[in-house]
């Protein structure tokens, strides 16, 4: 018999196709989240899960998943799995990594751009009417937003998207600052990027990227005290995980003018509603698309396919997140 493996949300159908070819293959078809209770009813009987970051895959789920090997997140990042019992239980953990890398960078441009122009401003101004009301064809003073090219980016985290962000910044010939846990004098030779201390990133760029993973360290990691270290015509972009950002102190800053504005695609919790931050003008919001290309998409779900193929195969998966599992189990189902 074959191994089965349930996707907890559909998923381009080239990944599926692959893993048809290898596995007993069940895709949830709702339109919404999966039911708590029903992806606990369907991990049961699982060999292998295919999660999405929204789904908390903790001690709960793998205490009910007696026969389950295999947990390949359908993301970069793996936040909402429980790592440390995952690899005490033997379980591997994968995520897709490098094929979404140039989508998000393309999107956290869009994001900064459509921040620094007030594009979603403009938008709403031509498509309500106001436009043609006003009957001012052209007008100095219209949406003045902020110069991009010749600024000074703020990369906070330094891996392959962040790294992305800063090639496409020497495009808008920019001075790239950038802050990671450790240095990177080869990549700061390439792009001629400056490593710095966040608190003296904060006060000299004029945008600021957050790329970094949501981790105990980087939670809340932009507070109150360091959103009032940034210039008040810095626009701040975070496509890396909502809480990473102190969501209360970030209104504040956005309606007391300690910044200019901010674009965001990731939220404290999603799906999200905060009634004011949403009634901001000088914010640009997003839900969670980063990575919403054709190609990105079917590019993790072939990774996906891969990474549980390989397993299956009795061979360690190419993107496994939890290396010391492999102490505690060999890959392959029993």
């Amino acid at each position: 018999m074959k191994p089965k493996v349930f996707i907890t949300r559909n998923i381009p159908e080239n990944g599926i196709k692959l893993l048809r070819e290898h596995f007993e293959v069940e895709v949830w078809e709702g339109e919404h989240e999966i039911p708590r209770e029903l992806f606990l009813e369907k991990a049961r009987d699982a060999d292998a899960l295919v999660t999405m970051v929204s789904e908390r895959v903790d001690k709960e789920v793998f205490e009910n998943a007696p026969r389950l090997r295999i947990v390949a997140n359908y993301a970069v990042g793996y936040d909402n799995i429980d790592i440390g019992e995952a690899t005490k239980r033997g379980i591997y953990v994968t995520n897709t990594p490098d094929v979404l890398t140039n989508a998000t960078a393309d999107f956290a441009w869009t994001l900064l751009l459509a921040t620094a122009r007030r594009l979603v401003e403009a938008d709403n101004f031509v498509r309500s009417g106001e436009w043609k009301r006003r009957g001012v064809a052209w007008h100095p003073l219209m949406f003045l937003g902020y110069d991009v090219y010749g600024k000074t980016i703020g990369i906070v985290g330094f891996g392959r998207i962040g790294q992305a962000i800063a090639r496409r910044a020497k495009g808008f010939g920019m001075r790239i600052l950038y802050n990671s846990r450790t240095r990177k004098p080869e990549v700061e030779k390439e792009l001629g990027a400056e490593f710095r201390p966040l608190e003296e990133l904060l006060r000299e760029s004029d945008f600021v990227v957050l790329a970094v993973p949501l981790t105990k360290e980087t939670y809340h990691m932009i507070n109150e005290e360091r959103l009032r270290l940034m210039k008040p015509t810095a626009i701040l972009v975070n496509i890396a995980r909502g809480k990473v950002v102190d969501t209360e102190a970030l209104v504040k800053a956005l309606k007391e003018g300690w910044i200019a504005g901010a674009g965001l695609d990731v939220f404290e919790e999603e799906p999200y509603y905060h009634e004011e931050l949403f009634k901001l003008k000088n914010v640009v919001l997003a839900p969670h698309i980063g990575s919403a290309t054709h190609g990105a998409r079917e590019g993790m779900a072939e990774l996906v396919a891969r990474n549980l193929i390989a397993f299956k195969n009795g061979e360690v998966p190419p993107t496994l997140v939890n290396r010391e599992v492999v102490k505690v189990r060999k890959p392959g189902f029993e």
